[in-house]
Parts: structure tokens; sequence; C-alpha cells
């Protein structure tokens, strides 16, 4: 089966990160969260993947090229117009007959996608939260899904939908987004791939919804460590080193140089991080960054990056250089 795979956008809430790397290649339990999102899709049976690049694309381009073998076209979205739009561009490369697996980069996900891609219906994944007026939400009736709406002032249903949508024939979808592209029918100034599933449910398909409990957002740093700790949980690496104290979970990397340090719980240490005489926990430090006589919670320090001194909690991107006194 095919899944589209939207990572596009820029990342502007992940910043100072997106300014050297985009989004879905920042680092999360030990690897990039495309890479968590790829494993998934090919455990669940997906042989090929159309990825939508735009920012920093031939970057993301040559990670996955690199680190899976599935079959792989890259589409360039060069003018963000909305989800529809940017799926829309992905119909060359998939079949009208075939069923379609839609899911958005930066939704790491932790469900089982086999019924659901093996059923004859179009279903969308769901999960109740507190705030709708974020998300596309779903009206249902039962399991049937009645109307959707594009993040909602007013809230009509506490059942955002989450990111991964199964179309059970490629075909019906990018007629619909053609209907709302040609007829300009945009919410909040663009083409929303919720609209034209509402069309399709106007025009007589049937959708249902699945439940997704396990759903982690990656797109603003406090909610990447919250990610970072969920994944740990069943992540988390077993190692032992001489004059330090690991408190797991942790990812430390094969190549990461750990002395004199308080390492975890939470913590993420990429390949070939220094780091000496500090305490990290509730944090992910990048790739050959590094790190000495700190104490560190909450934070995100980029690739590359170095850091001493007093510290607390920081957030700083690639190629940073701080001491503090």
């Amino acid at each position: 089966m095919k899944a589209i795979i939207p990572v596009a956008g820029v990342g502007s809430r992940l910043r100072p990160h997106t300014f050297s790397q985009p989004k879905v290649l920042l680092n999360v339990a030990g690897k990039p969260i495309i890479g968590h999102i790829m494993d998934k899709l090919i455990e669940s049976g997906i042989d090929e993947a159309v990825i939508i690049v735009g920012y920093l694309g031939e970057m993301i381009e040559e990670y996955l090229k690199s680190n899976f073998k599935i079959k792989l076209t890259f589409v360039t979205q060069s003018e963000q117009l909305g989800l529809a739009h940017a799926i829309h561009m992905c119909r060359p490369h998939v079949s009208e007959d075939e069923p379609l697996f839609i899911i958005l980069g930066d939704t790491i996900f932790d469900v089982d996608l086999m019924p659901v891609l093996g059923g004859g219906i179009s279903t969308l994944g769901v999960k109740e939260v507190a705030d709708p007026r974020r998300f596309g939400v779903a009206v249902t009736e039962g399991s049937t899904i009645r109307r959707l709406v594009e993040k909602p002032d007013q809230p009509v249903s506490n059942l955002a939908i989450v990111g991964l949508y199964f179309l059970r024939q490629a075909g019906v979808l990018f007629n619909s987004i053609d209907h709302i592209i040609r007829n300009d029918i945009r919410t909040k100034g663009e083409y929303q791939l919720t609209d034209a599933l509402q069309h399709m449910i106007d025009c007589g398909e049937q959708f249902s919804t699945f439940p997704v409990q396990g759903w982690y957002d990656c797109g603003k740093p406090e909610t990447l460590l919250s990610t970072n700790e969920v994944l740990l949980r069943s992540k988390s690496t077993t190692r032992s080193i001489s004059g330090c104290i690991i408190n797991p979970p942790v990812f430390i990397a094969e190549s990461a140089a750990v002395s004199n340090s308080i390492i975890g719980p939470n913590a993420t240490i990429a390949e070939d991080a220094v780091i000496s005489d500090s305490i990290i926990r509730d944090s992910i430090i990048g790739q050959k960054s590094q790190v000495s006589d700190i104490m560190l919670e909450r934070s995100i320090v980029g690739n590359n990056a170095t850091l001493s001194g007093m510290g607390h909690e920081v957030n700083i991107g690639d190629f940073s250089e701080i001491r503090m006194s």
C-alpha cells in the first residue's frame, strides 16, 4: 500500500532548531521524527511512500534514501496553499482506484494500523481533546462521521482529527480536491483537506473513525520534550558507563562520550555528543554537541553546539556556543 507524507512545513514554532534543519529531522528518543513514522508505516505493511517536501527538502530526501529501502517518490510543494493542495500534487504518482494512507509528518503515533488498512471503508484517526479549537474535528453518529469542521471557533465536537487518514479509493479524494480548488473553497485562507473530505461525505462517501490514544505532537519545544519522554519508555537503551549514574529511561548513542555525569531520566544523548561533569534530565542533546559543568532539565541543545556553566533550562540551536558563569 502507498502512503503520502506531507513534510513541507517550515516549523517556525521550533526555532532556532528549524533554522538549520527541517522539523521532521529533529531528534526525539534517539531518532528523527520522520524515522519513527517510517518505522511504524513499514511495520504496518506500507511498501511505498510519496513524500511532499519544501523547506530544506533535500535534507529529508537524503535521510530517507539513506535509511529506508521502500520505494520513495519526492514531490516539491514550492507554494504552500494548504494541505489539500499538497496532497493534490501527488496525483500523478497514485493510481485512481488504489487505497491510500495519509499521515502528517509531525505526527508520531502508536496504534495498530493493520485493521485500518485492511478495512473496506474510508476512516480517520481521532482522539478526544480538551480544546478542539486547534484541530479539525469530526462530528459523529456512532462511529460514522456526519460532518468535519476545520479548527472551529466554537467547538462542535471534541474529537480531533489527528493526522491519520485512510481512503479506500484515491481517485475519489483527488476529485473532491479538484472541486474545492476549482471553486476556490478555502478555510482560513487555505485549501483544507478537511473541506475536501467533507465534500466527499456530502457526495455520499461513508467515513468511520478509529481511536488513536497514542498520538504525540512534536510541533513545539515543550511537546517535543513530552514526546521524547513517552517514547523513551519503550525505546530506552541500557548502557553502563563507568563514573556515571544513569537513571532510565534514557537514550545514549553508542558513539556518545559521557563522563562524571548523571544522565536521566528522560534524556536523549545523540551520536558523538560529549558530556562531562553534568546533570542532564528531561532533555535532548544533539549530535556532536559538547556539554560540560552544567545542570540541564527541560532543555533542547541542537547539533554541534557547545554549552557550559550553570544552566537550568535552555533551548539553543545548531552550532551555538554558550558559556555561563
